[in-house]
């Protein structure tokens, strides 16, 4: 932390399930709203998260980030769109499993190889970072954000100080939240991957 200025916590919400992510498929720009389980699950989350402890609110500008948002009791009058918590570009990849990915590519990894025709580990990187920077711009409240998993994983990782692929340490379930904190005034994670009672 810079300046003696205490930082806020960001608490990091994947968006519930969707057709693709029950299939495993990979997901950035197609947009799919929630299934009817995932509809559940966002709505449960309303019980874990107080919008009154939140000096802001952002949010994918994608369907399934926006439903989970106004579902968990975020109205989209008070959040704020970020374009970059969209989900990693798939590019190519996009719609694939990651076995149909290895078929042809059996080394692959999303957090070494990037995606063709997508963004790579640097990119998103740049995107998280930016991500962060607007979040220390609070000075009152924590900072909630509604997003994807990979994109939300890369930012568990850079809030720790980590390269973008420490994303692939930090498993991250649909209609989940994570508490990005500190500890004696260093970054650390206060809760991950949390499901709604």
């Amino acid at each position: 932390m810079s300046g003696g200025r205490k930082e806020p916590r960001i608490v990091a919400v994947r968006h519930g399930r969707t057709e693709w992510s029950e299939n495993g498929r990979h997901t950035s720009s197609t947009d799919l709203p929630l299934l009817e389980s995932g509809i559940m699950r966002a709505r449960a989350l309303a019980g874990e998260l107080d919008p009154r402890n939140f000096g802001l609110i952002l949010s994918s500008p994608l369907l399934r980030a926006r439903q989970t948002a106004e579902l968990a009791g975020f109205p989209m009058e008070r959040t704020e769109i970020f374009d970059d918590l969209r989900e990693w570009d798939y590019g190519d990849y996009e719609g694939l499993t990651t076995a149909q990915i290895h078929e042809t590519d059996p080394t692959w990894s999303i957090w070494t190889h990037g995606a063709p025709g997508g963004e790579t580990p640097e990119q998103v990187a740049a995107r998280v970072e930016r991500v962060i920077e607007r979040a220390l711009t609070v000075t009152e409240g924590d900072v909630i954000v509604f997003a994807h998993g990979h994109i939300l994983r890369a930012l568990g990782a850079r809030w720790l100080g980590l390269p973008p692929d420490g994303g692939s340490l930090l498993m991250l379930y649909p209609a989940t939240y994570s508490r990005l904190g500190h500890e004696h005034g260093r970054r650390a994670i206060e809760t991950w991957n949390a499901e709604p009672r």
